[in-house]
């Protein structure tokens, strides 16, 4: 009963906390509602949205044009060129276009968050609430860790007494920019949400090698959530290798054919779409990051430098006149909003099991440091969220006691964090979005 009581009570804990801070969010869906449109197109037979929502961001746009011929073609007007790049592949001079008959308004978000609120938005319709959503998935992320947390424990990977888990699991919840996501409601954060729980669950079901085909499904759920979690698999190979599973083919199997089977459904929807396997609407997206796009590709080494600096060197902005702090539309550093990530260094990896996690947060954050965006617009570097967990369990998985040192690092995480909380998306005046603060990352 322990086992089971300390789980739920995080749990309670964690959902009372974030309902506190969301306050007055929790009334209504919020301002970017994405998945929950996309429900409901769903239910309504439709791939595309029959309007986009009023005031949302991130709008994917496909365009119905007329050519001189009289062909009819769907696409995008490019922006870095006087052409028109058709939907299935190739371009067409822009002066063929004869006239525009018609657009439709697309997700470019992977969809199984949209999938995981198809019985609400069935239920509810348009007063489907993605805040309360998002608290409630959010919520369950410190009682997952537990439960992980535990799982390493009888396998000897947690020497730790039980009674410290409760800092690691605070550390998740409030020290780290899950906190300021899990209050918002919005597309964006709604995804890293639901990634984190998947993430939790990938762990405890790759331990040993134990449960192939839910680490699979996790790791398949996982890209059709937020993409750089199909490469979250070194985890999983390195503890079929340790425990000396690598020739059951029944459970490679196992793990590969969810994976395979998320690989295919995305491929199909974004065919479906936007005539592309690999497309899942962001060359449609009508956002200030599309000349980039354009000129390097969704991922390149050319956005690797500006997306580092976002990641490991951005601070706050400092004045002597209110409100005294300002935060960068970039966000900050990892280790300025969770300075408790300083206790990796005195936990370097002892055993396979921790090279594994440290691979698998390798695999797993390349692509967000070669990714076309930062993060924009964010109190710190969002991103992180995608393999976060990892670095928790390793900071767990250290034979140091959680001493006066590491509580109190853990401590100054949860106060950063909850002034992200707090005032992102409330208090403007501690964040810079203006053009300048956009522009000095992401321009040469």
């Amino acid at each position: 009963m322990p086992a089971i009581r300390s789980p739920l009570a995080a749990f309670l804990a964690a959902l009372a906390v974030y309902s506190i801070v969301a306050g007055d969010r929790l009334r209504a869906p919020s301002s970017d509602p994405h998945f929950l449109a996309q429900a409901d197109a769903w239910l309504h037979g439709r791939l595309d949205l029959e309007r986009w929502p009023a005031g949302a961001d991130d709008m994917a746009v496909v365009e119905h044009v007329v050519l001189d011929d009289g062909r009819a073609v769907r696409g995008r007007r490019l922006l870095t060129r006087d052409a028109f790049h058709v939907a299935g592949g190739g371009e067409i001079p822009l002066s063929k276009v004869r006239e525009t008959t018609g657009v439709e308004y697309h997700v470019a978000f992977p969809p199984f968050p949209s999938a995981l609120f198809l019985p609400m938005v069935a239920l509810f319709g348009p007063a489907a609430n993605d805040v309360v959503a998002t608290v409630v998935a959010a919520a369950a992320a410190p009682a997952l860790l537990l439960l992980v947390l535990d799982r390493l424990r009888a396998c000897g990977f947690v020497t730790r007494p039980p009674r410290e888990d409760l800092w690691f699991a605070a550390l998740l919840a409030f020290g780290t920019v899950l906190f300021f996501s899990a209050v918002q409601g919005r597309v964006w954060y709604t995804a890293h949400v639901i990634a984190v729980d998947l993430c939790l669950l990938y762990v405890w079901a790759s331990v040993n090698g134990a449960h192939p085909w839910l680490a699979g499904t996790c790791v398949g759920l996982g890209f059709l959530t937020r993409a750089p979690l199909l490469f979250m698999f070194p985890l999983f190979v390195e503890e079929m290798w340790r425990a000396g599973r690598t020739t059951e083919w029944r459970r490679w199997t196992a793990f590969a054919l969810p994976i395979a089977a998320a690989i295919g459904l995305a491929a199909w929807h974004n065919v479906a779409r936007f005539g592309e396997a690999s497309e899942f609407g962001y060359r449609y997206l009508r956002v200030r990051q599309q000349i980039d796009i354009e000129r390097y590709g969704l991922f390149s080494l050319h956005y690797a430098v500006r997306n580092a600096t976002a990641a490991f060197a951005l601070l706050p902005e400092t004045s002597g006149v209110a409100p005294f702090v300002r935060v960068s539309g970039h966000g900050l550093a990892l280790w300025i909003t969770s300075p408790a990530l300083i206790l990796l260094a005195a936990a370097p990896p002892r055993r396979r099991f921790e090279y594994g996690l440290w691979a698998t947060v390798a695999a797993v954050g390349v692509w967000t440091l070669l990714y076309q965006n930062t993060g924009w617009f964010q109190f710190g570097y969002r991103f992180s969220l995608d393999y976060v967990v990892f670095l928790v369990v390793l900071i767990a998985a250290g034979s140091r006691p959680v001493g006066a040192l590491a509580r109190s690092l853990i401590a100054v995480s949860i106060a950063i964090n909850l002034f992200g909380a707090l005032t992102f998306g409330r208090q403007p005046q501690f964040y810079r979005g203006d053009q300048a603060a956009y522009e000095a990352l992401v321009h040469d």
